[in-house]
């Protein structure tokens, strides 16, 4: 192998595990992917991890995609991370986190959540100004929630970060954001905003092929193309209204770089022994994991625009890059890290509650059947969309002759229905109309773990109605941010950069007839179930 090639890291840090995808940065090529495992603990809503155990999977999983490669160390020259959103990551004087992070998933922050969401005017205000209203999931709460019941805590925190930032910052020892994973705090707004320790600024300049970081704006590249390209959506402001609020002082708070594929720095010393890699590697901004998919589809100002995506993960969601604003409660009103939107609808319930059904019943995830008149409403986490924090699982419609194989295939059902549910509001966001049949008709992209399998893939044909395209990349996490790092180095557009790796194509799967009787009698469970079974 040639020691001329060129080759970026996408980091994948998700709820569960660290995967870091080594690619020829021209070529889109994924040479080899490392993993390494996450822990998270809690119970009764509670869901927490320790940052340490990120950092230690990233420098693990890095080294090991390396290893498998077969490439030189220094044959490396970009590293972006994609990480898991919202979590609340609180750091001490010395640089390491005071306690767990609080994870997205973690619902205990709902009251705070629902208090917030009656601050500053009400919903339609937080929408207006955020792009989003307070929910569990969103950072904002988490904050509040920390304040409320772990007050030394919140005292004693010298920086709050999200996930993806804290491990740039282990990389590179600058504090930065980008405005996609920014979008999802609930603090960082569209409307008047503070900059970062400043008072008066929105957002940072970031010097390219220098490797001084954020600062020095004086680059080209990378840093004109983003600057170019942040809009509203990418506000690069944290609102100073909510910020007094939350009694969070922006001095905590990392800079907002203009995109993911911004260049912040290279590797520490530090960074640089931990991963085996060479100090010059250049350092990505990064994004949340969402955005990170966003590019790996292709989807962007320069890519796919208003092309709905289906992921089925621990998280089921449903997005689109978008030029539209969105404003619809029911979704979170999300940047792309390009500069353009990325409205998404989120349930908390997916793979992970489908698989729990599994193995309750002794069958294999595969063995199942349609649910007929058995209905699952599988929260078993309660759920963000629709917003029911403390809602527990439900089953209704047994009978004697109910096979096992039913009742999976309506955990199925209820999950998939869950997910879908959002997409008219989606396509709405995007200002689509959903009844119009060149929108009805576009397909769906189906995308993370349970697109590998036949009965999620089924389930969805089946309630959806529309053609599916299931990519064959399986990695569009760490690939996305791969073109992010290569983004960084070349000065390439990311979006542009997947689109030419051809990373989004793959398998279409024509449309079936949809399945409205099931669709009608999971909604009818829902409505009738949620005023009294359901809170």
């Amino acid at each position: 192998m040639p020691t001329s090639r060129s080759v970026v890291i996408g980091v994948d840090s998700s709820t569960q595990s660290t995967k870091a995808a080594a690619v020829d940065a021209d070529t889109g090529e994924l040479l080899a992917i490392g993993r390494a495992p996450h822990t998270v603990t809690g119970t009764s809503g509670a869901r927490e991890s320790d940052p340490e155990e990120w950092w230690t999977a990233l420098a693990s999983a890095v080294r090991a995609a390396v290893r498998q490669a077969g490439i030189p160390a220094d044959a490396v020259t970009g590293i972006a991370v994609a990480g898991q959103q919202h979590g609340l990551v609180t750091l001490g004087g010395d640089g390491r986190p005071l306690r767990p992070a609080l994870l997205w998933n973690d619902t205990r922050s709902a009251p705070q959540a629902a208090a917030l969401a009656e601050r500053l005017g009400g919903p339609a205000a937080w929408l207006a100004r955020t792009g989003s209203v307070p929910v569990a999931s969103m950072t904002a709460a988490k904050w509040q929630w920390l304040r409320e019941n772990e007050p030394r805590h919140a005292a004693a925190a010298t920086a709050v970060r999200l996930p993806h930032d804290h491990l740039t910052e282990r990389l590179c020892g600058h504090p930065v954001t980008d405005p996609g994973d920014a979008s999802g705090t609930c603090w960082s707004g569209t409307g008047d905003g503070v900059g970062t320790g400043a008072g008066t600024g929105v957002g940072v300049g970031v010097a390219v092929g220098t490797g001084t970081g954020v600062g020095a704006d004086t680059g080209t590249g990378t840093n004109a193309r983003s600057r170019a390209a942040t809009s509203a959506a990418g506000a690069g402001a944290y609102d100073r209204e909510i910020l007094d609020l939350l009694g969070l002082d922006p001095s905590l708070l990392p800079a907002v770089a203009p995109g993911g594929a911004t260049r912040v720095g290279t590797l520490t010393p530090a960074a640089a022994e931990a991963l085996g890699l060479p100090r010059t590697v250049a350092v990505a901004a990064g994004t949340g994991d969402n955005m990170a998919a966003a590019v790996g589809l292709g989807l962007g100002g320069v890519g796919l625009l208003d092309h709905p995506v289906v992921s089925l993960g621990t998280s089921g969601t449903v997005f689109a890059a978008t030029r539209t604003r969105p404003a619809d409660p029911a979704l979170a009103g999300f940047a792309a890290t390009d500069g353009t939107y990325l409205p998404l609808g989120c349930t908390l319930n997916c793979t992970l509650a489908v698989d729990r059904f599994a193995t309750l019943l002794g069958l294999d995830r595969e063995d199942a059947a349609p649910g007929g008149e058995v209905v699952v409403l599988p929260y078993l986490d309660g759920e963000r969309t629709p917003d029911l924090p403390h809602a527990a699982g439900l089953v209704t419609g047994l009978r004697h002759g109910t096979e096992p194989r039913a009742v999976l295939g309506a955990a199925y059902e209820g999950a998939a229905f869950t997910v879908l549910r959002a997409l008219d509001g989606l396509l709405a966001a995007c200002g689509l109309d959903p009844a119009d049949p060149a929108v009805r008709d576009r397909p769906l992209r189906l995308i993370g773990g349970g697109a590998r399998g036949r009965a999620w893939t089924e389930t969805v044909r089946r309630l959806s109605g529309r053609p599916l395209v299931v990519p064959a990349a399986e990695e569009l996490v760490a690939l996305g941010a791969a073109a992010l790092a290569a983004g960084a180095v070349t000065g390439a557009d990311p979006v542009a950069l997947t689109t030419a790796w051809g990373t989004g194509e793959g398998e279409v799967l024509p449309p079936v007839r949809r399945d409205e009787e099931t669709w009608d009698r999971i909604a009818g469970v829902l409505t009738a179930a949620g005023p009294t079974l359901l809170r």
